[in-house]
């Protein structure tokens, strides 16, 4: 965080609509220059906590406060307009009867005529979208559309912008490309961003600090790499990865499970399942015997399905070495102990999401 203080503190937000609670007590904060990714599934609060942020929605406890001063909070609201907050909707909200350039300065209405042309001129600049500036949005593609769509969130130099699912229409390939430019240009221009997105990958992939939220809470805060590698909840592991999961139960300072002995985190008491991502799993020499049940090409990689002896569903395992393997083969297969997340057993009964590859909707 910042010498100078966070420049937005969310504290205990709650909103409710009816007996649902939309935001459950969200507390962050988050420093000056910031990428934060927002992540959950369809109505976790994500898009809520963006509307309480920019002041269109109003919440009913907590507080916002941006830049030291509370903008949202039981004795103080102040209006949309008047907090410098940019804001990027899903779909662009282009003005159809307007040219780009003019959906640019739209935001720009207390500034002269001379400043307001030399700002859009910077910010076409800057997107290298000067081919587009007399285009009106009917005559553009998906991704000139976003490039618009920022352009004229960008123009007033907001103190935070907000990217509702900002890439979610666009196609994978391109989505890839604009995802990279529209970073790009944020870090150039210092530019304080919170995205919310749906997709896991999108989350570990854009965030200097990814936010998982669920059924209005926030479940866990990190880096990407953090709670990736080291998620602290058995939601947070399953919402990341597909994993394997497998009961263990505790003997002395060990687990045994299906797949062998594994060491007991300290504390761990009770019964346990172990969390095994597929590309943890590998073919040994000596390990767990298992039988080969299912084999899909995934281009770069193979899933295999397989089935072990002492467990209820089979185990998936994703693997780069291409081996020939035959559905009935008999194999072996181990994990590195390091490889394995160990979660309650109770907290893994509510962890259960929808199941997939990455379990993003």
């Amino acid at each position: 965080m910042s010498k100078l203080g966070p420049i937005l503190r969310i504290e205990n937000v709650t909103r409710h609509f009816g007996s649902v609670a939309a935001l459950d007590g969200v507390s962050f904060e988050i420093a000056s220059g910031e990428i934060v990714c927002l992540v959950g599934h369809s109505g976790c609060g994500k898009s809520t906590l963006l509307r309480a942020i920019s002041g269109v929605e109003h919440i009913d406890g907590g507080a916002v406060v941006l830049a030291g001063t509370t903008v949202s909070g039981a004795d103080a609201f102040v209006e949309p307009e008047n907090r410098n907050i940019g804001f990027m909707f899903q779909d662009y909200a282009l003005f159809p009867h307007l040219t780009a350039r003019q959906n640019i300065g739209f935001g720009l209405r207390n500034m002269n005529r001379k400043d307001v042309a030399a700002r859009v001129d910077d910010i076409i600049s800057r997107l290298g979208i000067e081919a587009l500036a007399e285009r009106y949005p009917h005559m553009l593609s998906g991704g000139e559309q976003q490039r618009i769509a920022l352009a004229r969130a960008l123009a007033p130099q907001p103190r935070i912008l907000l990217m509702d699912e900002p890439f979610s229409n666009l196609d994978r390939g391109l989505r890839d490309t604009i995802r990279r430019e529209t970073l790009a240009l944020l870090r150039q221009l210092g530019t304080t961003a919170i995205i919310v997105t749906h997709d896991p990958e999108e989350a570990l992939a854009i965030g200097d600090r990814v936010v998982l939220m669920h059924k209005g809470k926030v479940i866990e805060s990190g880096t990407g790499d953090a709670i990736y590698s080291f998620p602290q909840t058995a939601y947070a592991a399953a919402f990341f990865s597909q994993v394997n999961r497998i009961p263990a139960r505790r003997s002395g300072d060990w687990l045994d499970s299906a797949l062998g002995r594994f060491p007991a985190p300290c504390g761990s008491s009770g019964p346990v399942q172990l969390f095994i991502r597929p590309q943890a799993l590998a073919l040994t020499k000596n390990g767990t015997a298992a039988t080969v049940r299912g084999r899909v090409l995934l281009g770069e990689i193979e899933e295999v399905t397989l089935e072990v002896t002492g467990l209820d569903e089979p185990l998936v395992m994703r693997t780069s070495a291409q081996r020939g393997l035959e559905v009935g083969q008999a194999v072996t297969i181990g994990v590195e102990p390091k490889d394995v997340l160990v979660f309650a057993a109770d907290e893994t009964a509510r962890s259960t999401l929808p199941r997939g590859p990455l379990a993003a909707e």
